[in-house]
């Protein structure tokens, strides 16, 4: 990978709309503006890490073999490994951001349950109260 462009601090935070999403996991870039509307986890966890290091967030919520084989795709170039990243790295670990993905996650988890049973009760009560049976 001698040959891959390398992606300043400023571009991954300047590639922020809906034709060019950067993000950086693992010291690599990905432009995943393509596949924002096929995450099975929604737009919200991707655009809550454009512009810094997803790497975390990535990693936490147990990406598939599959995700990072579409990940690899998406492969814009390599991180910078010099200037003021040095002393201060992109993430940062106090921000709320990781929770605010994992949030989303775990909502995201729970309506996959609460709707097809709110939806198998309505269907149940619509039949108890269409027949006649009150």
């Amino acid at each position: 990978m001698s040959d891959s462009k390398i992606i300043t601090f400023e571009e991954l935070k300047a590639n922020n709309t809906k034709d060019s999403l950067y993000v950086l996991i693992h010291e690599k870039v990905y432009n995943v503006a393509k596949f924002i509307d096929e995450h099975p986890g929604g737009d919200e966890v991707i655009l809550a890490e454009t512009g810094k290091d997803a790497t975390e967030a990535f990693e936490d919520v147990g990406h598939s073999d599959e995700a990072r084989e579409i990940l690899k795709t998406l492969f814009v170039g390599e991180f910078e490994k010099n200037g003021s990243l040095k002393t201060k790295p992109v993430y940062d670990s106090n921000s709320s951001s990781s929770h605010a993905v994992n949030a989303a996650v775990q909502q995201g988890s729970n309506m996959m349950y609460f709707v097809p049973l709110a939806m198998l009760g309505a269907y149940f009560a619509w039949r108890y109260y269409s027949t006649g049976s009150v």
